[in-house]
């Protein structure tokens, strides 16, 4: 059985910091792409950061969200910094992700957990 255990989040001062972290277990996963989506209502998932071989970011988290994965724990780590009520949302962690015409696109999903910028 798939899980994706997510930690950290919470509510946070605007200009604050968050760390989240995700632990995946039970499948050896075909890809080692992880990383984060977000969702606020009334709008899709839309992905913020991913880990590949590279790293991926939105324009709109550049220079403030940093992603890292330890592949040995099958974990990866979102560092949020700089944080603006705009960053408000559920965050999802993502495994065995990728990319085609469509976008990015994720698997498997952790539970998901609300992060809340206050002004």
């Amino acid at each position: 059985q798939v899980r994706l255990v997510e930690s950290g989040g919470g509510s946070v001062a605007a200009g604050g910091s968050l760390r989240r972290s995700c632990v995946a277990s039970g499948y050896r996963f075909s890809s080692n792409c992880m990383g984060w989506f977000r969702q606020t209502p009334g709008k899709d998932r839309a992905v913020v950061a991913i880990v590949d071989s590279g790293t991926y970011y939105i324009d709109y988290v550049k220079g403030r969200f940093t992603v890292s994965r330890d592949i040995a724990k099958n974990t990866v780590y979102l560092q949020m910094n700089s944080l603006k009520p705009e960053d408000t949302a559920m965050y999802y962690c993502a495994a065995n992700c990728g990319w085609n015409e469509g976008g990015w696109y994720a698997v498997y999903w952790g539970q998901g957990t609300q992060v809340t910028v206050s002004s």
